[in-house]
């Protein structure tokens, strides 16, 4: 199928079944389009060239799904308690409906040995420190890595780690124990000082803001070339969001990801009716993204990222995500469940690490879900850039992991336009 839009007065085409992207003029948008517009012999020559190059109407993939049995990666819930109360916190505060609580280091061992032995031929393992706020449970982090490394080293493996954090508890040892130990580290803040401080409050009601702008600042400065990203949320109360993406930018932080919240907050959640000023949010970004990347100034910005070339594979896009399948996440009790999202809820309680043993049932239900098991998919332009979306946001929104959510759908369309719209600029040399 193709996809015909316009953006700032330029019209391109998508074709989904080649992932080809074409400009083209007013007159070919509005055919493409079915307008009742009669094109010249060589605009209609030009079209056929394009069919027969495979580069438009091309047949969508029925490439099968890539599922295996042998796990990859864990979510380490290391800390069910956070010394932040934020207003959307999906977790409830870090405690995930549940009393807090820390992860022991003989449950942290267990999960690290039940990744090993599930993880079948693989050679590279994940490990993610999650939360909660992770480094309120530091020790543990550090004695689980270096377990994790000793243990990998034996069995010709090697893991690669990621933490998140809020940044509270940051400092110098902090930093490079992060730089020497861990491959990717995102820290949480939402923009502006008055946006951030809205939402992102202390245990006593103070914002964050102050607390840790300087602690990222440092460890931005000390991360040198090694991977991390500033990410942040945005909701109803800050919809002008651009602000806040360009506010990071503007503090030195070049690799962004600011999302849409996930909540049923009333004065939070993002509802329809917001969906046009969202939309002219991501325009702004996308002209501003463009005009300083032309200066020199530009940065990375997680949703402009859309590689129609050397990207994953077209099996892997159709696979959705591992989660409850090569992926899981374990809470400080080694309770396993699907992924962060799920973690808390009995209903997906899918075993625990010291038994080892993984629900067939679940399992089963996450390895067959693919973009193929998500109908609503199946006439979306995006399906093959953003898989069918997430299976905690559909089925907290929809009942059902395999119903897609129409209001992150919405946003993510638009979001991959503007994307499209970035990579046009760098194939035509514009930046």
């Amino acid at each position: 199928m193709i996809h015909v839009f316009t953006y700032q007065g330029e019209n391109y085409i998508f074709d989904s079944g080649s992932g080809s992207l074409h400009l083209c003029d007013d007159r070919t948008a509005a055919y493409l389009k079915g307008e009742p517009v009669a094109l010249t012999d060589e605009e209609l020559a030009d079209i056929r060239a394009l069919k027969e190059q495979g580069l438009l109407y091309a047949p969508e993939t029925k490439a099968r799904p890539v599922k295996s049995h042998e796990v990859k990666a864990l979510c380490l819930h290391i800390c069910h308690d956070c010394n932040l109360r934020c207003k959307y916190c999906f977790a409830d505060e870090g405690a995930y409906h549940a009393a807090r609580e820390m992860m022991s280091f003989e449950t942290a061992k267990a999960a690290i040995d039940f990744l090993l032995e599930k993880s079948g031929k693989r050679k590279v393992l994940e490990v993610d420190f999650f939360g909660g706020e992770p480094l309120m449970n530091l020790d543990v982090v550090k004695k689980t890595v270096y377990y994790a490394k000793g243990e990998a080293a034996k069995r010709g493996k090697r893991f690669l780690f990621t933490t998140t954090t809020n940044a509270l508890l940051l400092d110098d040892e902090t930093i490079r124990f992060f730089n020497e130990e861990m491959e990717n580290v995102v820290l949480s803040l939402d923009g502006r000082k008055e946006v951030n401080d809205a939402v992102r409050q202390t245990v006593n009601g103070k914002g964050s803001f102050d607390a840790v702008i300087e602690k990222i600042k440092k460890f931005v400065r000390a991360r040198g070339d090694k991977h991390y990203y500033v990410r942040g949320t945005f909701t109803a109360k800050n919809l002008d969001f651009s602000k806040d993406v360009l506010f990071l930018a503007d503090q030195g932080f070049d690799s962004l990801s600011v999302e849409p919240v996930v909540t049923d907050i009333p004065d939070l959640e993002i509802r329809e009716e917001h969906l046009p000023v969202i939309e002219r949010e991501y325009d702004l970004l996308c002209d501003e993204y463009i005009r300083r990347e032309k200066e020199g100034k530009g940065f990375n910005f997680f949703h402009f990222n859309v590689d129609l070339e050397g990207g994953p594979c077209l099996e892997k896009r159709v696979s959705a995500c591992g989660a409850g399948n090569e992926y899981f996440s374990v809470v400080p009790s080694g309770d396993i469940y699907p992924c962060h999202q799920f973690a808390g809820d009995p209903k997906w309680k899918m075993g625990s690490v010291f038994g080892g043993e993984i629900d067939p049932v679940l399992r089963a239900q996450f390895a067959e879900n693919c973009l193929f098991t998500r109908k609503k998919c199946e006439g979306c332009f995006a399906k093959f850039i953003c898989s069918g979306g997430c299976s905690a946001n559909n089925y907290h929104f929809k009942g059902d992991v395999n119903e897609p959510y129409e209001i992150t759908c919405a946003m993510m369309k638009k979001r991959i336009e503007c994307a499209l719209r970035v990579l046009a600029a760098r194939k035509t040399k514009e930046i």
